[in-house]
């Protein structure tokens, strides 16, 4: 009876270690981002990029390493696109939403005359887009953004300028 007792606690302990020796760490995952425009009727719409991050379900915001500059949106037509984050690291998992925060030098240029954009909500807390996705573990992959200039500029009463960003998910492709 001695042996028996000894020999399933000895099972019991075994499968303990099988299924905690088994458990692999979760991996990371590799995101690029990159940025497209269709055609508007500005001749320049230039948005400042300060930083793109990834809301993680388990870790919170995480930051990207971003290539923070001026983009002008209209330059990013017929297959060009703009590389904000180049293979930033991150956990795997499921990916909530991806913000972009802006700086305050956004302009948009109109009949050769540059005008001030004003955009106070991304100042903020930034412009926020749902993913909802799974990111698996080793893998990278491209975000290609779609940031529409011509719906995104709204021209105010007085003449002045606000950016009131429209950005779509294009696609989330692994590579």
């Amino acid at each position: 009876m001695m042996k028996t007792i000894y020999f399933v606690m000895l099972v019991a302990v075994g499968a303990l270690g099988v299924s905690t020796g088994c458990k692999k760490k979760e991996g990371e995952s590799q995101m690029t981002v990159k940025m497209v425009d269709a055609p508007g009727d500005f001749q320049q719409v230039n948005v400042e990029v300060l930083q793109v991050q990834v809301h993680n379900s388990g870790q919170g915001w995480i930051n990207l390493p971003t290539n923070a500059g001026m983009y002008d949106l209209l330059t990013l037509q017929n297959d060009v696109s703009a590389t904000l984050v180049n293979v930033g690291s991150l956990p795997s998992g499921h990916l909530e939403q991806l913000r972009l925060i802006l700086g305050s030098n956004n302009t948009v240029m109109v009949d050769s005359l540059m005008f001030p954009l004003a955009t106070p909500s991304a100042q903020q807390s930034g412009l926020k887009i749902n993913l909802n996705t799974d990111f698996a573990p080793n893998t990278q992959y491209e975000l290609l953004l779609d940031f529409d200039a011509e719906q995104s500029i709204v021209i105010q009463g007085n003449g002045s300028y606000s950016l009131k960003p429209v950005i779509k998910v294009l696609s989330i492709n692994p590579l």
